[in-house]
Protein backbone atom coordinates (compact mmCIF):
# COMPACT_ATOMS: atom_id res chain seq x y z
CA UNK A 1 0.00 0.00 0.00
CA UNK A 2 1.07 3.48 -0.93
CA UNK A 3 0.87 6.18 2.06
CA UNK A 4 1.58 9.94 1.42
CA UNK A 5 1.68 12.65 4.03
CA UNK A 6 0.93 15.56 3.89
CA UNK A 7 3.08 18.25 6.17
CA UNK A 8 1.21 21.04 6.15
CA UNK A 9 0.98 24.58 7.88
CA UNK A 10 -2.36 25.26 8.42
CA UNK A 11 -4.45 28.24 7.67
CA UNK A 12 -5.27 29.17 11.36
CA UNK A 13 -9.20 28.79 11.47
CA UNK A 14 -10.14 29.34 7.66
CA UNK A 15 -11.52 26.11 6.43
CA UNK A 16 -11.85 27.12 2.56
CA UNK A 17 -8.18 28.05 2.50
CA UNK A 18 -7.17 24.72 3.93
CA UNK A 19 -9.40 22.68 1.61
CA UNK A 20 -8.96 24.08 -1.04
CA UNK A 21 -5.09 23.67 -0.38
CA UNK A 22 -5.39 19.97 0.43
CA UNK A 23 -7.55 19.48 -2.83
CA UNK A 24 -4.81 20.89 -5.01
CA UNK A 25 -2.40 18.44 -3.14
CA UNK A 26 -4.57 15.45 -3.37
CA UNK A 27 -5.25 15.87 -7.56
CA UNK A 28 -0.91 15.07 -7.19
CA UNK A 29 -1.30 12.03 -5.43
CA UNK A 30 -4.31 10.57 -7.91
CA UNK A 31 -2.99 6.82 -8.91
CA UNK A 32 0.48 7.50 -7.45
CA UNK A 33 -0.89 6.83 -3.43
CA UNK A 34 -3.49 4.78 -1.65
CA UNK A 35 -3.70 6.64 1.29
CA UNK A 36 -2.97 10.31 2.56
CA UNK A 37 -2.73 11.53 6.32
CA UNK A 38 -3.15 14.76 7.19
CA UNK A 39 -2.60 16.80 10.30
CA UNK A 40 -4.46 17.37 13.76
CA UNK A 41 -7.56 19.85 13.28
CA UNK A 42 -6.29 20.06 9.60
CA UNK A 43 -9.14 22.67 8.48
CA UNK A 44 -8.63 24.86 11.08
CA UNK A 45 -5.73 24.29 13.35
CA UNK A 46 -5.45 23.55 17.18
CA UNK A 47 -8.36 26.46 17.79
CA UNK A 48 -10.69 26.40 20.88
CA UNK A 49 -13.39 28.41 19.24
CA UNK A 50 -15.89 25.49 18.28
CA UNK A 51 -19.14 27.26 18.92
CA UNK A 52 -17.61 29.00 15.91
CA UNK A 53 -15.85 26.63 13.57
CA UNK A 54 -17.42 23.39 14.77
CA UNK A 55 -19.75 20.89 11.86
CA UNK A 56 -21.37 17.77 12.23
CA UNK A 57 -19.89 14.82 10.69
CA UNK A 58 -21.23 15.79 7.32
CA UNK A 59 -20.62 19.04 7.20
CA UNK A 60 -18.77 20.88 4.79
CA UNK A 61 -15.00 19.52 5.79
CA UNK A 62 -16.51 15.70 5.65
CA UNK A 63 -17.88 16.52 2.33
CA UNK A 64 -15.78 18.38 0.79
CA UNK A 65 -12.96 15.26 1.71
CA UNK A 66 -15.85 12.47 0.49
CA UNK A 67 -15.58 13.99 -3.46
CA UNK A 68 -11.91 14.18 -2.77
CA UNK A 69 -11.41 10.48 -1.88
CA UNK A 70 -13.51 9.75 -4.29
CA UNK A 71 -12.69 11.83 -7.10
CA UNK A 72 -9.14 11.17 -6.52
CA UNK A 73 -9.18 7.29 -5.62
CA UNK A 74 -7.66 7.47 -2.24
CA UNK A 75 -8.42 6.85 1.38
CA UNK A 76 -8.18 10.49 3.54
CA UNK A 77 -7.56 10.52 7.13
CA UNK A 78 -6.84 13.11 9.84
CA UNK A 79 -8.86 14.94 12.21
CA UNK A 80 -11.34 18.24 12.39
CA UNK A 81 -13.68 20.79 15.11
CA UNK A 82 -17.07 18.03 15.26
CA UNK A 83 -19.51 18.80 16.92
CA UNK A 84 -22.55 16.44 18.08
CA UNK A 85 -25.21 16.43 20.61
CA UNK A 86 -24.21 19.96 22.31
CA UNK A 87 -20.73 17.74 22.74
CA UNK A 88 -17.56 19.49 20.75
CA UNK A 89 -15.06 16.78 19.75
CA UNK A 90 -11.85 16.59 18.87
CA UNK A 91 -12.98 14.08 15.69
CA UNK A 92 -10.34 11.43 13.45
CA UNK A 93 -12.07 10.41 10.49
CA UNK A 94 -11.05 7.96 7.44
CA UNK A 95 -12.55 8.39 4.41
CA UNK A 96 -12.05 5.73 1.79
CA UNK A 97 -12.65 6.26 -2.00
CA UNK A 98 -16.25 4.58 -1.85
CA UNK A 99 -17.34 7.31 0.30
CA UNK A 100 -17.60 5.62 3.85
CA UNK A 101 -16.46 7.40 6.91
CA UNK A 102 -15.14 6.28 10.24
CA UNK A 103 -14.80 8.79 13.19
CA UNK A 104 -12.86 8.39 16.20
CA UNK A 105 -12.59 11.08 19.07
CA UNK A 106 -9.63 11.61 20.78
CA UNK A 107 -9.23 10.23 24.09
CA UNK A 108 -6.90 12.27 25.41
CA UNK A 109 -7.31 15.62 25.20
CA UNK A 110 -4.28 18.09 25.66
CA UNK A 111 -5.19 19.85 29.15
CA UNK A 112 -2.19 21.96 29.24
CA UNK A 113 -3.23 23.41 25.59
CA UNK A 114 -7.06 24.11 27.46
CA UNK A 115 -8.02 20.57 25.41
CA UNK A 116 -10.37 19.80 28.26
CA UNK A 117 -11.96 23.01 28.85
CA UNK A 118 -13.60 22.87 25.15
CA UNK A 119 -14.14 19.80 24.06
CA UNK A 120 -14.88 16.01 24.96
CA UNK A 121 -13.05 12.93 25.27
CA UNK A 122 -14.07 9.88 23.53
CA UNK A 123 -14.23 6.40 24.53
CA UNK A 124 -13.67 4.34 21.82
CA UNK A 125 -10.55 2.94 20.19
CA UNK A 126 -10.87 2.60 16.13
CA UNK A 127 -9.82 0.20 13.67
CA UNK A 128 -10.79 -0.62 10.47
CA UNK A 129 -10.09 -2.45 7.45
CA UNK A 130 -8.38 -1.30 3.81
CA UNK A 131 -7.09 -2.87 1.29
CA UNK A 132 -6.75 -5.73 3.19
CA UNK A 133 -4.84 -3.70 6.32
CA UNK A 134 -6.15 -3.57 9.80
CA UNK A 135 -5.41 0.18 10.54
CA UNK A 136 -5.93 2.22 14.02
CA UNK A 137 -6.11 5.78 14.26
CA UNK A 138 -4.96 8.25 17.17
CA UNK A 139 -4.37 11.80 17.58
CA UNK A 140 -1.63 13.85 18.98
CA UNK A 141 -1.59 13.63 22.95
CA UNK A 142 -3.22 9.94 22.19
CA UNK A 143 0.56 9.54 21.09
CA UNK A 144 1.87 9.64 24.79
CA UNK A 145 -0.50 7.06 26.15
CA UNK A 146 1.01 3.42 25.22
CA UNK A 147 -2.15 1.18 26.88
CA UNK A 148 -4.41 3.31 24.33
CA UNK A 149 -2.93 2.18 21.15
CA UNK A 150 -1.59 -1.35 22.27
CA UNK A 151 -2.13 -3.97 19.75
CA UNK A 152 -3.17 -6.44 21.15
CA UNK A 153 -3.38 -9.77 19.14
CA UNK A 154 -1.69 -8.08 16.44
CA UNK A 155 -5.52 -6.27 15.98
CA UNK A 156 -3.58 -3.40 13.24
CA UNK A 157 -0.81 -3.15 10.86
CA UNK A 158 -0.74 0.44 10.51
CA UNK A 159 -0.81 2.98 13.46
CA UNK A 160 -1.88 6.45 11.98
CA UNK A 161 -1.08 9.50 14.15
CA UNK A 162 -2.57 12.73 13.32
CA UNK A 163 -0.85 15.65 14.96
CA UNK A 164 0.05 19.27 16.00
CA UNK A 165 3.25 18.08 18.24
CA UNK A 166 4.76 21.76 18.78
CA UNK A 167 8.53 22.37 18.06
CA UNK A 168 9.78 22.69 22.08
CA UNK A 169 8.68 19.01 22.18
CA UNK A 170 10.14 17.42 19.00
CA UNK A 171 12.05 15.08 20.09
CA UNK A 172 9.41 13.64 22.54
CA UNK A 173 7.54 13.13 19.14
CA UNK A 174 10.49 11.19 17.62
CA UNK A 175 11.06 8.92 20.33
CA UNK A 176 7.45 8.02 21.02
CA UNK A 177 6.74 7.28 17.49
CA UNK A 178 9.63 4.78 17.48
CA UNK A 179 8.82 3.03 20.89
CA UNK A 180 5.11 2.83 19.26
CA UNK A 181 6.61 0.90 15.86
CA UNK A 182 8.58 -1.00 18.36
CA UNK A 183 6.26 -2.13 20.81
CA UNK A 184 3.42 -2.43 18.66
CA UNK A 185 5.07 -4.75 15.70
CA UNK A 186 3.16 -2.45 13.49
CA UNK A 187 3.81 0.39 10.66
CA UNK A 188 3.33 3.67 12.31
CA UNK A 189 2.63 6.93 9.65
CA UNK A 190 2.67 10.23 11.67
CA UNK A 191 1.75 13.52 10.30
CA UNK A 192 2.78 16.91 12.38
CA UNK A 193 2.18 20.74 10.56
CA UNK A 194 4.59 23.06 10.27
CA UNK A 195 4.42 27.05 10.58
CA UNK A 196 3.10 28.98 13.25
CA UNK A 197 -0.34 29.14 14.45
CA UNK A 198 -2.83 31.33 16.15
CA UNK A 199 -1.52 30.81 19.60
CA UNK A 200 2.12 31.46 18.47
CA UNK A 201 3.35 28.50 18.89
CA UNK A 202 6.08 27.00 16.27
CA UNK A 203 5.78 23.64 14.44
CA UNK A 204 8.51 22.09 12.55
CA UNK A 205 6.92 19.10 10.81
CA UNK A 206 9.53 15.64 11.30
CA UNK A 207 6.24 13.76 10.07
CA UNK A 208 7.36 10.10 9.02
CA UNK A 209 6.73 6.79 8.29
CA UNK A 210 8.70 4.00 10.81
CA UNK A 211 8.43 0.11 9.77
CA UNK A 212 7.77 -2.39 12.85
CA UNK A 213 11.51 -1.83 14.08
CA UNK A 214 11.25 1.44 14.56
CA UNK A 215 13.14 3.10 11.64
CA UNK A 216 12.12 5.53 8.81
CA UNK A 217 11.23 4.71 5.72
CA UNK A 218 11.26 8.40 4.72
CA UNK A 219 14.92 9.86 3.59
CA UNK A 220 13.76 13.41 3.03
CA UNK A 221 14.37 15.94 5.75
CA UNK A 222 10.98 16.56 7.24
CA UNK A 223 12.45 18.43 10.61
CA UNK A 224 13.10 21.52 8.42
CA UNK A 225 9.54 22.65 8.50
CA UNK A 226 8.66 22.89 4.73
CA UNK A 227 5.37 22.09 3.88
CA UNK A 228 5.58 19.15 1.66
CA UNK A 229 4.54 15.46 0.73
CA UNK A 230 6.05 12.41 1.21
CA UNK A 231 5.04 9.22 -0.41
CA UNK A 232 6.32 5.48 0.51
CA UNK A 233 5.09 1.99 0.38
CA UNK A 234 4.34 -0.42 3.27
CA UNK A 235 4.94 -3.93 2.84
CA UNK A 236 2.39 -6.23 4.70
CA UNK A 237 3.72 -9.57 4.10
CA UNK A 238 7.25 -8.50 5.35
CA UNK A 239 5.22 -7.16 8.43
CA UNK A 240 3.34 -11.15 8.77
CA UNK A 241 6.92 -12.86 8.18
CA UNK A 242 8.60 -10.59 10.68
CA UNK A 243 5.41 -11.32 13.16
CA UNK A 244 6.03 -15.12 12.73
CA UNK A 245 10.17 -15.15 13.10
CA UNK A 246 9.82 -12.94 16.47
CA UNK A 247 6.15 -13.28 17.43
CA UNK A 248 6.62 -11.14 21.22
CA UNK A 249 3.48 -10.40 20.71
CA UNK A 250 2.48 -13.77 21.99
CA UNK A 251 4.13 -12.92 25.13
CA UNK A 252 2.28 -9.59 25.80
CA UNK A 253 0.36 -9.48 29.24
CA UNK A 254 -3.34 -9.57 28.57
CA UNK A 255 -5.48 -6.57 29.92
CA UNK A 256 -8.60 -4.89 29.24
CA UNK A 257 -9.40 -2.05 27.82
CA UNK A 258 -12.46 -0.30 29.18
Amino acid sequence: MRISIIQHDIVWENKAANLKQYDTLLSQLKDKSDLVLLPEMCTTGFSMRTAQLAEADYGESMQAFKTMAQRYNLAIAGSHMASDNDHFFNRGFFVQPNGSIDVYDKRHLFRMGSETQHYSPGNAPLTLSYMGWNIRLIICYDLRFPVWSRNQSNAYDLLLVTANWPQSRHFVWNTLLSARAIENMAYVAGCNRVGTDGMQLSYIGGSTVLNPYGKPLITDNTENGREQVITCTLDREHLLQFREKFPAWKDADPFQLL
